[in-house]
């Protein structure tokens, strides 16, 4: 190739700045308009909006999951206290029958004396069972009436004795860790009825 026909060294350099002027102009058209510094205010604002509001959900969410622990914890340990409930309430008539059977065991027959050694033992041994799982008889004579523990099946008036007394016990109740298993089924006593104000008395007349 002669000389004549060779590119210039100076002319290729130019023509190779325009080149890359020529991208740069138009990678400067592609690229959006600069933000406003207002617009980035609205934008951090937004943002930590949208932080706060992530932030309030994330601590509700927890105290929910926190109050759901409580609210479960609470029930098993109610399922655990009173699971023997029902399986209580089914003794006790049977403790019931063997109190009764006691009291109507009279006489001073050999016969009569062991079947009240052995209801003794037997009911010894089912209060010593009520004891282990914390079931607490209620035998409330002589007690202030509890209308919370106590039904009272009628009322008497009683020399001597306080109104609201218990004076007789039907049957005696029962708790399982201090929930009502059976009321205590009594008697109170009741003031005496005093006698009408216009009544005359027997020297008035005479």
């Amino acid at each position: 190739m002669s000389n004549d026909q060779e590119v210039p060294e100076s002319q290729v350099e130019t023509e190779a700045k325009n080149e890359e002027l020529a991208e740069e102009a138009a990678t400067e058209e592609q690229l959006p308009p600069e933000a406003t510094i207002e617009e980035l205010r609205e934008q951090l604002a937004q943002a930590e909006q949208k932080a706060q509001e992530n932030w309030d959900k994330a601590v509700r969410a927890q105290a929910e999951m926190e109050n759901l622990k409580k609210r479960t914890q609470k029930d098993l340990e109610s399922a655990h206290k009173f699971a023997l409930e029902g399986f209580a309430k089914e003794l006790l008539p049977v403790l019931d029958s063997l109190e009764l059977g006691l009291q109507a065991a009279t006489g001073d027959s050999p016969e009569v004396e062991k079947f009240r050694v052995g209801s003794e033992l037997t009911i010894k041994q089912f209060e010593s069972v009520f004891a282990k799982f914390n079931i607490e008889m209620i035998d409330p004579a002589g007690q202030p009436f509890n209308p919370e523990h106590h039904q009272a099946m009628t009322m008497q008036a009683v020399e001597g004795v306080e109104p609201n007394t218990v004076v007789n016990v039907f049957q005696k109740g029962y708790l399982l860790n201090g929930r009502l298993l059976r009321p205590a089924m009594v008697v109170v006593a009741k003031a005496p009825d005093k006698p009408a104000a216009d009544t005359p008395s027997i020297d008035e007349q005479a």
